[in-house]
């Protein structure tokens, strides 16, 4: 594939760390796949010794398949994966422990049910009772707040603490862990494991982290601390498009990430191949207004201007709805197709 400027920079970058940010439609994964492929066959990298990390089982194993079918030669060593994937297998190294130690969710619901029972708990709603107390344990364990200094939303802070520290007790005694456990379980092996932490270190020594806009605190240190003294960590994402602090990303460590690794790198993929001109340019004039972020200017790669969206303004939904109906006959019958229209 033919690479722009930006892309064949961040691409060709080797030692040390760098952050990309990539716009949307800019061609990051090719970037991320391009790059594995540079540094295993122009400097030698052997393929196990890069990790591809990303958010999603779907979007490692899609990078994993574009990976594969850019190169001729299979390099099966590579490891794409999810964080929890990731640091999974490193626990499963050092704790033996097996897909049966994941507690299912009806498990972690019928802990919380005995603890709410046993410390006579009223609530009116229990099961949504129990899933908000394992939001908020979730919440905490990402963010490496310790539980004295966290005031919770639906209860009491005395009765959480019992709460939490029940929950902890069931997991140890029945030898389970839950998606945050894995997250907090590796941080503490590696910390407190130097030898261990060196044997990862030695594995890993180039890192490459996608969406880095989606991270939280806990996964940041943890792959800070994986990234070791060599700090060979290529992060991938687009501050714009970070929506997922509700459930515990900071999208200010992605911000704050040339202030961690002064000497790192910063390249802007700045074409968008992806959208029409005019798109491009109204959603870089509405995204301007966010005020904490990279200042960046996206360009289109198609340089000719056509009415690529409408708005209009309708009294109620019937109007609304009519139009809309409308809209998808009118498609149809000028031989559009009905499985290439969608509705938000």
């Amino acid at each position: 594939m033919n690479l722009n400027p930006s892309q064949a920079e961040a691409v060709t970058h080797t030692e040390g760390p760098c952050l990309v940010l990539a716009g949307p439609g800019s061609g990051k994964t090719a970037v991320i796949t391009k790059r594995t492929e540079y540094l295993i066959k122009q400097h030698g990298v052997p393929p196990s010794r890069i990790l591809v990390v990303t958010f999603t089982k779907a979007a490692a194993g899609e990078m994993r398949r574009r990976f594969e079918q850019l190169t001729v030669k299979k390099y099966p060593g590579v490891s794409f994966g999810t964080f929890h994937a990731v640091f999974f297998t490193i626990l499963k190294h050092a704790y033996h422990y097996s897909a049966e130690n994941i507690a299912r969710e009806e498990v972690k619901y019928q802990f919380m049910r005995e603890i709410i029972a046993r410390n006579r708990i009223e609530c009116e709603d229990e099961s949504e009772f129990c899933g908000s107390l394992l939001s908020e344990i979730s919440a905490i364990k990402n963010s490496s707040v310790s539980i004295e200094n966290y005031y919770p939303i639906h209860c009491g802070k005395d009765i959480f603490v019992t709460v939490y520290h029940e929950y902890a007790r069931y997991m140890r005694q029945n030898r389970l862990i839950d998606f945050d456990d894995i997250l907090v379980y590796t941080k503490e092996l590696l910390e407190q494991r130097k030898d261990l932490l060196a044997a990862w270190q030695n594995k890993y020594t180039y890192i490459m982290v996608d969406e880095f806009q989606d991270i939280n605190q806990l996964q940041y240190e943890t792959v800070r601390l994986l990234a070791g003294d060599s700090a060979n960590l290529f992060v991938v994402g687009d501050d714009d498009q970070s929506i997922y602090r509700f459930r515990g990303s900071k999208p200010e460590l992605m911000l704050n990430f040339p202030k961690d690794y002064p000497s790192a790198r910063q390249i802007s993929l700045s074409v968008n191949y992806r959208c029409p001109k005019e798109v491009v340019e109204l959603a870089g004039k509405l995204i301007a207004h966010n005020k904490n972020r990279f200042k960046k200017v996206i360009k289109s790669a198609q340089t000719e201007q056509r009415q690529a969206f409408q708005c209009r303004q309708f009294d109620n939904v019937q109007e609304e709805n009519k139009a809309i109906i409308d809209l998808i006959r009118a498609q149809a019958d000028s031989g559009g197709s009905y499985s290439q229209i969608a509705v938000l």
